[in-house]
């Protein structure tokens, strides 16, 4: 894959500190991904993204940055960093990284700077620091992980945080603060990475005047249907267009993503108009129910939608963020984006039954065309981590919401790697910052492979077959089905899925995969099969 490369890539999320663990403090790092790249690479992706690395205290698992140009001691170091790149390169994987503009650490020196100085002041100014009235702050606002979106200093102003108050966020009208990112933007580009994933990267800018808003009750974290003035603002498509001019510095294609949150999938399109990012983050179709009418609806708007800007589509069904896919698919309404899951939620699928709808999911996003991301973990079929114990919970959501919301941590456990040892082979002292599920021995990667019928070896066969029939370079035509049924044809493969309570027949061809056994030539419920047939 060279020219365009990302237009039809399959990306594999590495969480660093839930990877591999190879200093045995039980949080993944560097060194731990350089040595299982290998495994990554005989998956068959193209790509692998890494979550945070960057200097930081870790109150928010490193999305809150102290230093943007080195790598947090837990992690490693630079050279730690190169080595991994260097063999990433060496095994034909692209290496893209984890940005986050919307604000950084409350440790970062810019901002004990801005602490130290008088209101009003330069350093001061590269944050949202504005007057309150009284004890009142300036807005209503409150922090995507509960609580005001505002902190008080001792000088009476306040400092806009829509996280966690030790991550303030940047005031992008500041000509510093843009210039201070370009420069970050070329330290790693100068080290080869191949692109970065921008973390709210519809974040930054701010409605004039900061007007008060209440999010509708049944609004997701990242806000409701209708316009947020501190989400999705025009002026923020003025950054990721001095940002494409960066990037086209360099001879060879590297990339943007962006992770933007936005009410619909016309609304996300902005981001990748021919002058600004590369890809987007197709979140409507992460959100879709597991329906087949919905499906089809979020897949043909996003094809058009994106390919109307000449972009193309991408598809991911979990990531860092979200209750595992395995899981979530059968949960119906259980667990609201962002809110996670836990012992007292109600409605939590038997692992049995996520599982096989989860893989069937999967058999139909690796046949879309476009671009698809793939989370660690979700190779191995791994549901979300239900029984963290309370005093286990590490998400600022978690503690901000008073154990209101479950968060995220569920999705985040450490993933196994071989059938023994106290953490199923992530780390060789045992130790892993989340505990891991019992019976997580039989989901490890050494349990799964080669082992025929596995979520492993569906994976890679899927990946095989997407690869062998361009799939991602394709398009689609629907094909008359049962309300029931989604099918289409993508080149010489018919990819139908199955989602009512009765097998249906398989059109006459040779089964190339399917997510379950196969009743005879019938496709049992929750089961998608991909069958070649003459285009």
């Amino acid at each position: 894959m060279t020219h365009e490369w990302w237009r039809s890539a399959v990306i594999y999320q590495i969480y660093p500190r839930s990877f591999a663990d190879a200093s045995g403090d039980g949080v993944g790092d560097l060194t731990g991904i350089t040595n299982r790249l290998d495994a990554v690479r005989d998956l068959g992706v193209d790509v692998v993204w890494l979550s945070p690395f960057m200097t930081s205290p870790q109150k928010d698992a490193g999305y809150d940055v102290t230093d943007y140009r080195d790598i947090d001691p837990l992690f490693g170091t630079l050279e730690d960093f190169d080595r991994m790149l260097a063999r990433a390169h060496e095994l034909g994987l692209r290496v893209i990284i984890d940005l986050v503009p919307n604000h950084s650490s409350d440790q970062h020196v810019w901002f004990q700077q801005a602490l130290a100085a008088a209101p009003g002041s330069p350093e001061r100014a590269r944050y949202m620091f504005r007057d309150g009235d009284g004890d009142t702050p300036p807005n209503n606002w409150q922090s995507v992980f509960g609580g005001p979106a505002w902190t008080r200093v001792p000088d009476g102003q306040w400092y806009l945080h829509l996280f966690d108050s030790s991550q303030p966020d940047f005031d992008w009208s500041n000509e510093e603060v843009r210039a201070e990112f370009r420069d970050i933007l070329r330290f790693w580009l100068d080290r080869g990475v191949d692109g970065f994933r921008v973390d709210v990267a519809h974040g930054l800018v701010k409605a004039d005047g900061l007007p008060n808003y209440t999010p509708p009750a049944d609004a997701a974290s990242m806000g409701g249907a209708e316009p947020v003035p501190y989400w999705g603002q025009d002026g923020v498509h003025d950054v990721y267009r001095e940002w494409r001019t960066v990037l086209e510095e360099y001879e060879d294609e590297r990339i943007l993503c962006a992770e933007a949150w936005m009410p619909t999938v016309q609304e996300i399109a902005n981001w990748v108009r021919p002058d600004e990012m590369h890809q987007a983050f197709n979140f409507g179709y992460l959100s879709t129910a597991w329906d087949p009418a919905e499906l089809r609806g979020i897949i043909d708007e996003s094809l058009a939608a994106f390919g109307d800007v000449g972009a193309p589509s991408t598809w991911v069904l979990s990531n860092h963020d979200v209750v595992r896919h395995a899981t979530r698919l059968a949960l119906g309404d259980a667990a609201p984006q962002g809110h996670g899951v836990g012992p007292r939620s109600e409605g939590v699928p038997e692992q049995t039954f996520g599982l096989r709808r989860g893989r069937a999911a999967t058999a139909l996003m690796l046949a879309l065309p476009g671009s698809a991301y793939v989370y660690q973990g979700e190779e191995l079929g791994l549901p979300e981590a239900v029984e963290l114990p309370d005093e286990a919970r590490q998400d600022p959501t978690w503690f901000r919401t008073g154990g209101e919301r479950y968060g995220r941590d569920g999705c985040r456990v450490p993933i196994p790697w071989t059938r023994s040892g106290e953490s199923y082979g992530f780390s060789e002292s045992g130790a892993s910052w989340l505990p891991q599920p019992d019976g997580w021995a039989a989901l490890s990667r050494e349990a799964q492979e080669g082992v025929e019928g596995s979520t492993l070896e569906l994976y890679r066969s899927l990946l095989r077959l997407r690869r062998e029939h361009a799939l991602g370079a394709g398009g689609i035509e629907w094909l008359d089905t049962d309300p029931s049924v989604l099918s289409f044809r993508n080149g010489d493969v018919i990819v139908v899925v199955n989602f009512g309570d009765r097998a249906v027949e398989l059109p006459n061809g040779e089964v190339l995969a399917a997510s379950a056994t196969l009743e005879g030539g019938t496709l049992p419920t929750d089961t998608a099969a991909w069958v070649r047939t003459e285009a």
